[in-house]
């Protein structure tokens, strides 16, 4: 069996040649940069490809793909929202995901930016910073006053639950799906804009699908409680940044945490020489303010989720070689 991996970063490749020394009937390609229309060529000849999702997975590249007879495609991540749907059923490519390489991971950041909003953490590093280590008037606030409203309740808003549940605070949510487990406990709310209403917190853990687009929008930050805040480990496309700027200024936020962000490709996991480099005004207008949290879609970040990427793409690519069938399977 030949599987090319393609777009390896350095953090990932111990658990790729981890991988492979478990699994010698498999020769494993390393490519360093990601699937797109010109590395797509170096597939020719293998049996199975692992990508990692940037850049879009264009009809262009599927077709080639088909060109090449390959018909396994394994993502090292979540989403599918770039891929080219109609390309991949007409070259019937089979397409797997890793749908939990850490529910923890985004959990923790998406408290620990929770924490640093409501203890000013970013103002206070700045008057430190300058030299100023006085308290006022940066006064914080604590978790256990607060209701947080979690949008979403599959695994990664299950364990921001019990972790907020572990600070005292009081938890409701929504989902169109509920969780049989949740729902005797009573903490479901019918509609969304209960949630907006009813929240002091509103943290994020949906996806990217075209009904979800925006859902953080003017109409829904004009519901929510003044002095509120708002954290987004998910998607960027779920929050019009427009609207989240107009808050802001009109100060209805008390705070906002960004780990993703609707302009971020091209910008986030880039290296610019300064500041006023970066290519977007709204995202430096952001980043600019002190009750704003800006992260560059860290939230998977963590050595455990890495491995879990690498190692359960690569089964799963492996799986489909061998039999057709993976439990990864996306079905579009």
């Amino acid at each position: 069996m030949k599987i090319i991996a393609y777009g390896i970063r350095n953090d990932e490749l111990p658990f790729l040649r981890e991988w492979e020394n478990n699994n010698p009937d498999v020769e494993v390609k390393v490519e360093t940069e990601l699937l797109d229309s010109t590395t797509v060529l170096e597939a020719e000849g293998f049996d199975g490809v692992v990508a990692y999702q940037q850049k879009p997975y264009t009809k262009e590249i599927l077709d080639k793909l088909g060109e090449f007879n390959i018909r396994y495609l394994s993502l090292r991540n979540v989403g599918t929202d770039n891929i080219d749907v109609e390309a991949v059923s007409k070259n019937n490519i089979t397409v797997t995901n890793v749908p939990a390489y850490s529910p923890n991971a985004i959990a923790e950041l998406a408290i620990t930016q929770i924490m640093r909003l409501l203890r000013n953490t970013k103002r206070f590093e700045t008057k430190q910073r300058n030299g100023d280590l006085r308290w006022a008037p940066e006064i914080g606030e604590e978790l256990h006053t607060k209701t947080v409203g979690i949008f979403g309740t599959g695994r990664i808003g299950r364990v921001l639950l019990d972790i907020c549940r572990g600070f005292g605070a009081k938890v409701i949510a929504y989902d169109p799906f509920r969780n049989p487990e949740l729902e005797k406990q009573g903490i479901y709310v019918d509609t969304p804009d209960d949630l907006f209403k009813k929240a002091d917190i509103i943290s994020l853990h949906v996806p990217a699908v075209k009904e979800n687009e925006h859902m953080v929008n003017e109409k829904t930050l004009s519901e929510m409680k003044d002095g509120s805040y708002i954290i987004n480990a998910a998607r960027g496309t779920l929050i019009d940044t427009d609207a989240l700027i107009k808050a802001l200024d009109s100060g209805k936020m008390a705070g906002v945490a960004l780990d993703t962000y609707e302009g971020e490709v091209g910008v986030f996991n880039e290296d610019f020489p300064y500041f006023s480099a970066i290519p977007d005004e709204k995202l430096k207008n952001l980043m600019e303010r002190d009750n704003v949290l800006v992260s560059p879609h860290i939230a998977f970040y963590t050595k455990t989720a890495v491995q879990n990427m690498v190692e359960f793409s690569m089964d799963a690519n492996r799986d489909l070689i061998k039999t057709g069938n993976s439990d990864k399977v996306v079905k579009f």
